[in-house]
Order: structure tokens, then C-alpha cells, then sequence
């Protein structure tokens, strides 16, 4: 996963016998070798549990892994089937209601503000891994138990439900972004961790998804997702974290106040509002129409009719890609310049939406090759040119950071992205509406799609917003770093970080 560099400088491999010797020679050097390669996955999560603190790995593959991978993997599947065969709603309605539920991610600031100045019981971040879990599991047991909830209360069970997602999301954020700060060497290495604990718990999650729909509907997936959120619960009750009992409440109002000045100034400035435009637009102008492509997938008549364990698969073999495109940016592009990585990958990322025109068309079937190979090969290629596509956004906003509200300027960064989001699902929906493409109708889908495509290279007109920087180097301006230093010292709008407990002790 790592550099072999990397390797020889952090993991215990660098003093073992065989090292020692040379590696041994023949069929043993290559066994070796062949070992190394197993190994080095194991090197690199041992790497980080020592540079970081296992409790950190072990929240990040929990929130990343579980929760969102494995967990939104069957939630994203679930959702699709409740809406068409239980709530029976239109594509373009299903597409604005997964905006709507998506809301809570918005508001991440607020999630990120609360858990870097408000602790509760004396604890900054275990009682909010609670109330995530909480609202995880009665919100999905509810979805479970009821025979018939009216749209507008599933709408909001399934708010409430993201909601607890985003809540953990942005509280292990805040220590991925305080971590990226003071270990900026390994800023693209904890951005792999989270996006390959993602991508690997969405392929398993998919992978299943479609067999449990099948077996035992929609709704039973809503009960099985009541698991993710308790490991979440679980965390806040295992996380190890200092208690601090004699916090000043009365001081809470002036943090924020704080936190608010430090954010606005640091916004103002042009190293950082100029790549948050630049980022909102990319997303917002890469229209989502997923609703539409899955009606489509299902149909009997004008799609290729997929079945649960079909779509299941499909997904998973794209969370395959994912998980590959995770594993290029660790080892061959992490360390190229942001502008030029995100112009190669923006312009495949609207060529990659051919494959959706091709398949709509059945242009697939001229050169005889089966719709469901297509469409497996479409969205393995699409997902790994996405992650591509996210990553060095990720490790871009990890760089705007200002030190002593991490937490919540990269949940305000990751809000920034998910307006982008809202807004493209929105647009889709809207789209979708426009050229009357619905449960039964599916002839402007291929127009559709082209619009989609042609926005999707439009952000190429704007990658002068993006500084070309080293993702290793600083970004932040002079100006910012010095206010860091008095957020620290004088106002102590902090972020504690998981770090502290064993770096300390070192």
C-alpha cells in the first residue's frame, strides 16, 4: 500500500534476519518477496497505529468501513427498492428525496463546531459517537418495524438516520484533519485509509445488498442497518479520551464567536475560498441522475431488467473500482501537483459518462456484448475515475485547515462539497423532470445523460482556481499561520486530538 521507502523507514521489517542477510537468494528471495507483498498492508496500518494511535485506525475503520461503507452500500440499495416498490414514487421525486435526506451533511459545521468547543460530561468526542448510534438504530428500527409509514415520516427517519452518519462522519474528521496538520507527511496516506476502509466496506456491502433485498425486502435491510450504527454506539463507549470535568461552560458562547472570526478570516482569503468555488462547481455541475439510470436498469420493457442480485453486484464490482482508483492515488499519483491531477481526472471523469450513452442506446448490443457486462464494466470504470477524481480534493481541503478548529473548518470544507452534491442531485432530479423520464418513460433518458456528460468536463474552464502546489507543501498564506499561533495560544478554540494520548507520553 506504502512505498517500499516507506516501508524500510517505519515497519519493523527493516531489522529482521532475513532483511539482514540480504533477503536470502532463489526461490526463497522470490517466497520473500511474495511475503513482503502480504505484509505490507499489515506494515502500513501498524505504521499508522504507532504514528497516530490505534484508537484512531480503529474509529477510522469503524465510521469509514462499517458505517458509511458497509452500511451505506445497503442503505443506498435499500433506498432505491423502498422508493420504487414501497413508497412507489417517480424517479425524478426519488432523486430530490435523496437530496433531502442528504441535508444533515450540509449542516457539518454545526456538528464540527459542537464537538471542538461544547464537550458533554467532561468529553469532547465519545458523546457524540452515542448520539450518532443512537440515532442510527431507532431511526432504522423504525423504518424495520412499521408496515406502512406515509412518505413524509420515511422521508424523516431516513434524515434522522443520515443525520447519526454525518455526526460520526465529522467527528472522526476532525481528527483526521488535526493528524493531516501534525503529521503532514502522512496527510495522503490517512486520506487512503479512509477512502480504502470505504471503498473495501461498500464492496462487501454491495456484494450482499442484493441478496438480502431479495430475501428479505427493503425494510429488513433498514433492521440489519441498526449493526453499523450500534458499532458506532460502541466506539463513544470504548473511545479512549481525556476527561476534563471542570470545563467552563460559561466560555462556550465566546468560542464560538472565536471559531467563527477564525473561520471568516481564514475564508476570506484567496489560497483558500478560490479552490472551496472551484470545488462546489465541479460537484454541482456533474449532474447525479442515478435515480433515472436505476429505474431504467429495473425495467422489464425498455431496460435490461436486473434483478436485486444483478444491481447488488454491479454496485459491488463499482466499489471494486473505487477501491482500485484508492489504491493508484496511494501509490503512483499522491504526490503530483493538485491542478494537474484534477484536470486528467475531471476529463475522464466526463468521458467515463459515455459508457452511460452507450449502454442507454444499446449500442453495447451491436458489437455483442451483454447489457450486464457493459454495465458492470461502465460502473467499475466511472466509480475508480470518482475516487480518482475526490482524493486530492480531500487532501486539498485537509491543507486549508487553520490550526485550533480543524475539526470544524473541515467540516465547513466538506459541507461546502456537499451543497455541491445536494445541488447536482437536484439539478438531475430536475432534468429528469424536464424531459419527462419517469417510472414507465425512458426515451429522452439518452438526452439526459448527454447534458450530464457535457457539464461534467465544464470545470476544466476552472482549474485556475486551483493552486498548483505539492500535496506535500503548505498552502495556507503567511497571515493564517500566524493567526493559528494565537487561536492556540490566547483564544484555546482547540481540537483534542486522539494523538495526544500517546504522543505525549513519547
Amino acid at each position: 500500500m506504502v512505498e517500499e521507502e516507506d516501508l524500510e523507514l517505519e515497519s519493523p521489517r527493516d531489522t529482521s534476519p532475513d532483511d539482514q542477510n540480504g533477503g536470502g537468494g532463489g526461490d526463497g528471495g522470490g517466497g520473500e518477496g511474495c511475503r513482503n507483498c502480504w505484509l505490507a498492508p499489515v506494515h502500513w496500518f501498524r505504521m499508522l497505529a504507532s504514528e497516530m494511535h490505534w484508537s484512531f485506525v480503529l474509529g477510522v475503520v469503524v465510521v469509514y468501513g462499517i458505517s458509511q461503507g458497509l452500511g451505506g452500500a445497503l442503505a443506498r440499495v435499500g433506498t432505491e427498492y423502498y422508493m420504487k416498490d414501497v413508497q412507489k414514487v417517480q424517479p425524478s421525486e426519488a432523486q430530490i428525496y435523496a437530496g433531502i435526506t442528504s441535508i444533515p451533511w450540509i449542516v457539518k459545521p454545526l456538528w464540527g463546531l459542537l464537538t471542538d468547543v461544547l464537550p458533554i460530561f467532561g468529553y469532547r468526542r465519545r458523546p457524540y459517537f452515542i448520539l450518532a448510534g443512537s440515532l442510527g438504530v431507532i431511526s432504522m428500527l423504525v423504518l424495520s418495524v412499521h408496515e406502512k409509514l406515509h412518505l413524509v415520516l420515511a422521508l424523516l427517519f431516513l434524515t434522522a438516520g443520515s443525520a447519526g452518519v454525518a455526526i460520526a462522519d465529522v467527528t472522526i474528521d476532525a481528527c483526521v484533519a488535526q493528524n493531516s496538520i501534525s503529521h503532514p507527511s502522512l496527510a495522503a496516506d490517512m486520506q487512503s485509509l479512509c477512502a480504502l476502509s470505504s471503498s473495501i466496506g461498500a464492496l462487501v456491502g454491495f456484494s450482499i445488498s442484493g441478496i438480502f433485498v431479495h430475501l428479505i425486502g427493503p425494510k429488513g435491510v433498514y433492521g440489519l442497518l441498526t449493526i453499523p450504527a450500534g458499532l458506532v454506539f460502541s466506539v463513544g463507549i470504548m473511545l479512549n479520551e481525556p476527561h476534563t470535568p471542570n470545563f467552563p461552560y460559561g466560555q462556550v458562547s465566546q468560542k464560538f464567536f472565536n471559531a467563527g472570526s477564525a473561520m471568516w478570516t481564514t475564508l476570506k482569503s484567496p489560497s483558500v475560498w478560490r479552490p472551496c468555488l472551484y470545488m462546489y462547481l465541479s460537484l454541482a455541475l456533474s449532474l447525479n441522475i442515478l435515480e433515472g439510470m436505476f429505474y431504467w436498469y429495473t425495467d422489464a420493457k425498455d431496460g435490461p431488467h436486473f434483478s436485486q442480485e444483478n444491481i447488488g453486484f454491479i454496485f459491488s464490482v463499482g466499489s471494486v473500482g473505487s477501491l482500485l482508483g484508492a489504491v493508484l492515488y496511494q501509490n503512483v499519483l499522491k504526490d503530483h501537483p493538485f491542478r494537474d491531477l484534477l484536470f486528467w481526472t475531471q476529463l475522464l471523469y466526463g468521458l467515463s459518462g459515455m459508457l452511460d450513452l452507450m449502454l442507454v442506446l444499446r449500442m453495447n448490443l451491436k458489437f455483442s456484448i451483454p447489457d450486464y457486462f457493459f454495465a458492470v464494466i461502465d460502473e467499475s470504470v466511472t466509480q475508480m475515475i470518482g475516487r480518482l477524481k475526490w482524493m486530492p480534493l480531500l487532501v486539498l481541503s485537509s491543507k486549508l485547515c487553520p490550526s485550533g478548529i480543524e475539526g470544524t473548518f473541515f467540516a465547513l470544507l466538506m459541507s461546502i462539497d456537499n451543497v455541491g452534491i445536494l445541488s447536482a442531485s437536484w439539478g438531475g432530479g430536475l432534468l429528469l423532470h424536464v424531459f419527462k423520464v419517469t417510472r414507465t418513460q425512458f426515451d429522452n433518458l439518452w438526452l439526459v445523460i448527454l447534458i450530464r456528460n457535457i457539464l461534467r468536463v465544464s470545470p476544466l474552464c476552472l482549474l485556475f482556481l486551483i493552486p498548483r502546489a505539492d500535496p506535500n507543501s503548505s498552502i495556507l498564506p503567511t497571515e493564517i499561520l500566524s493567526t493559528e499561533e494565537e487561536i492556540d495560544e490566547t483564544k484555546n478554540v482547540e481540537l483534542v486530538s486522539l494523538v495526544d494520548n500517546v504522543d505525549n507520553p513519547r
